[in-house]
């Protein structure tokens, strides 16, 4: 049996494991034979060979998680996110400032030949509106700077899931450079409508032909395992030369976007 992104043996760190598609990934990692250490602030039923419990609006917390983890770490999946209908400092917390204050430090302890990958979002697929903004919010260099950053411009909070996730493209872009000068590489991934229990609580708040917009030229909504195979390629050796990329996975909706 020919196994393609050859994960077995390798130790993988997989954030937001609890459900969605972080579950996912753990899962499907577990079953190529990967020891996968899993985070969320939730406990897991996967088989993991470790988990730790994790708030990533605290910088304490994360500090805490961290020693937990020892090295070196292969491969890191950054799923956790919070919804678009949390507090806005809350949801730049979660899905931007504590991921990069997470993977900043796990970086430290990837050898060369390791990969990371975050899920953005196509709702973060302005990014170029706000680049100059979005540069010097990643240029940021810590946890504390970053939330400073936000207090003082709540004018681009006003979809704060959005340009968090436009702040995880431009990241992502922006030190992939400095990452692969060591040997590691840095991808994110943008998905689409994608039927998760996070969608479920959006659509309780958001009408569903709004939600389903994105859901075109395809005509349906990803399942959580059809993004995170993707996340195990970039991830993978077998994705070597990929570095530096926001990957959209949503069945065509950016490109027909982009092109009208």
């Amino acid at each position: 049996m020919i196994d393609p992104f050859a994960y077995v043996g390798k130790r993988c760190v997989v954030t937001g494991c609890h459900s969605g598609i972080g579950r996912a990934t753990a899962k499907l990692l577990i079953e190529a034979g990967a020891r996968v250490h899993g985070l969320d602030w939730r406990e897991c039923d996967l088989p993991l060979a470790e988990f730790t419990q994790v708030d990533l609006r605290e910088q304490a917390s994360i500090d805490r998680a961290l020693t937990g983890i020892t090295a070196p770490v292969e491969a890191l999946f950054n799923c956790a996110g919070l919804a678009p209908m949390q507090p806005a400092l809350e949801v730049m917390k979660v899905n931007f400032i504590g991921m990069r204050h997470l993977t900043s430090a796990l970086l430290e302890r990837m050898p060369p030949g390791s990969a990371a990958v975050a899920i953005g979002s196509n709702g973060g697929a302005s990014w170029r509106e706000r680049l100059p903004q979005l540069l010097e919010l990643v240029g940021t260099g810590t946890f504390d700077a970053a939330v400073e950053w936000c207090e003082r411009h709540p004018e681009l909070l006003n979809n704060a899931y959005g340009f968090s996730k436009e702040a995880i493209a431009v990241w992502t872009m922006r030190y992939s450079a400095t990452t692969i000068a060591r040997g590691v590489r840095l991808n994110s991934t943008s998905p689409g409508s994608v039927q998760t229990p996070m969608l479920e609580e959006i659509e309780k708040v958001t009408p569903r032909e709004r939600i389903d917009v994105v859901s075109q030229p395809i005509g349906r909504r990803s399942d959580p395992d059809e993004q995170a195979w993707v996340l195990l390629m970039l991830n993978s050796a077998r994705a070597s030369y990929i570095n530096g990329v926001d990957l959209p996975v949503d069945g065509g909706f950016i490109a027909s976007r982009l092109t009208g």
